[in-house]
């Protein structure tokens, strides 16, 4: 039974049609997404409980990896909308799905020995950065072994790319949901020496989720060798070929993405690094506030994918009327979601700060504080955070991603980081004043993504 049974077609229908479509194959992603990010939340959790030191340095070697996985996670996504289209066009265009899927896989190599060859500096680039010698080189231990499971994270994405832009997210999913427990099972007895393991703190987190990674991988790969609704693609045939043109035109889309994607990472990696320069204590606060607010936009991030493979088969199907239903759909369920998030993080700080360390104990009730703070302006970009996202989806869908590269950069590099070092160093607002900042860059990056797609709409979505 197929997973999205509408999503190999381009035509929407009507409201309620199109919403069951975007939410069958955004469902999947949501959740996969968060099962992703539970690979590290997990040992952010658990290093919470070996102190705000361990929890300072695993959030700065965890910020510098995602800050060099980003890119390379943004070219190879690239795959989703280009089988769309190609999809939306020719639903059985079986060679050209593998032609897409083979360049991915490439990519995600040769962008995976460039990010190993840098995070082998982790300690060396963090002390240059100025955070304590002592934080960089606990960050550095961490980062050993996690470095070792990039090569599978981009390989994984370009997979989960393929198998949603086929309509059958939940092969995924599957995959993701197999190596969580494998990851909190490794996490726990290699950081603390239980279940017969030794005892390896920082390395041993490192270790599990680079295990548990690749698994993940081995088990989607596994999936789309093995089940009949896949083996016609051949996905994996002939595999060593270079298809330059394919590659060229995977670059060509995938690249701005990237770029877009490492302004907007980069600016949560560059406010973590200022905030060690603040303190410890702001420090773990923020990793604290920042997991949250990551958790809550994995469910927009999910629709924006829902939405470039929705838009995307209405794209290259060229129905113009179907393109704006998919857009308006996703829009809507993205931006409501995030309005509840915004209330939750408002009303209940201390309660949500409680899942990651203990608020009753005297030494923490400081990382607590500034932690409610930070979710206060966390729930005020809630709503923006979740529309740039999803409208960065629905352009991706058009293969519109240079001017959003370029919004992104001004909205968080030129406008939100300059902010934040003067509002949090030369007015002393410290961390309250970087969030304040990074509030008013994405509300910035969101009303120009939107301008942008209604711009596309007066003058014509299909061009």
């Amino acid at each position: 039974m197929a997973d999205v049974a509408s999503s190999s077609g381009a035509t929407c229908g009507s409201w309620r049609s199109e919403t069951l479509a975007t939410l069958a194959l955004g469902w999947p992603m949501i959740l996969t997404n968060l099962v992703e990010m539970a690979l590290t939340t997990t040992d952010v959790m658990l290093m919470g409980r070996l102190g705000p030191q361990t929890l300072a340095a695993g959030i700065l070697a965890t910020n510098l990896f995602f800050g060099l996985a980003i890119p390379g996670l943004g070219v190879v996504t690239a795959v989703s909308p280009l089988i769309a289209k190609e999809r939306g066009g020719r639903p059985h265009a079986v060679r050209e799905v593998r032609r897409t899927v083979r360049q991915g896989l490439w990519s995600a190599l040769l962008l995976s020995v460039i990010a190993l060859l840098v995070l082998s500096q982790t300690e060396w680039i963090l002390r240059a950065l100025g955070q304590d010698h002592a934080l960089a080189h606990q960050a550095s231990i961490y980062m050993d072994a996690l470095m070792w499971g990039l090569p599978a994270f981009l390989g994984y994405i370009v997979l989960r790319s393929t198998v949603a832009a086929l309509g059958r997210p939940r092969a995924a999913l599957w995959a993701a949901l197999i190596a969580i427990p494998i990851n909190a099972v490794l996490a726990y007895g290699l950081m603390f020496g239980r279940l017969g393991l030794p005892e390896l703190g920082l390395l041993g987190a490192g270790l599990a989720t680079s295990i548990a990674t690749w698994v993940m991988f081995a088990m989607l790969a596994l999936q789309l060798v093995t089940d009949r609704r896949f083996r016609r693609y051949r996905l994996f045939g002939r595999w060593w070929e270079l298809d330059v043109p394919r590659l060229f035109e995977l670059w060509r889309v995938g690249l701005p993405i990237g770029t877009a994607l490492t302004f907007e990472v980069t600016i949560f990696n560059a406010a973590a690094f200022l905030m060690g320069l603040v303190g410890e204590t702001a420090l773990a606060a923020h990793a604290i506030a920042i997991q949250i607010c990551s958790v809550s936009f994995m469910v927009p991030l999910g629709i924006g994918q829902a939405a470039t493979v929705r838009v995307g088969l209405a794209f290259g199907a060229k129905s113009e009327e179907d393109i704006a239903l998919a857009g308006r759909v996703a829009f809507a369920i993205g931006v409501g979601f995030m309005v509840m998030t915004a209330l939750v993080m408002l009303l209940a700080p201390t309660a949500l700060a409680g899942l990651f360390i203990d608020v009753s104990a005297a030494a923490n009730q400081e990382v607590v504080r500034l932690a409610a703070v930070f979710l206060f302006f966390g729930g005020l970009f809630q709503i923006a955070d979740g529309a740039q996202v999803v409208v960065a989806g629905m352009l991706r869908g058009l293969h519109d991603t240079r001017v959003p590269m370029v919004y992104a950069g001004l909205g968080y590099w030129v406008i939100a980081l300059p902010l934040a070092v003067v509002l949090g160093f030369n007015f002393h607002l410290g961390g309250t004043g970087i969030w304040a900042a990074l509030a008013l860059g994405l509300a910035i990056v969101a009303v120009l993504m939107t301008m942008r797609w209604h711009k596309r709409a007066e003058l014509g979505l299909i061009r």
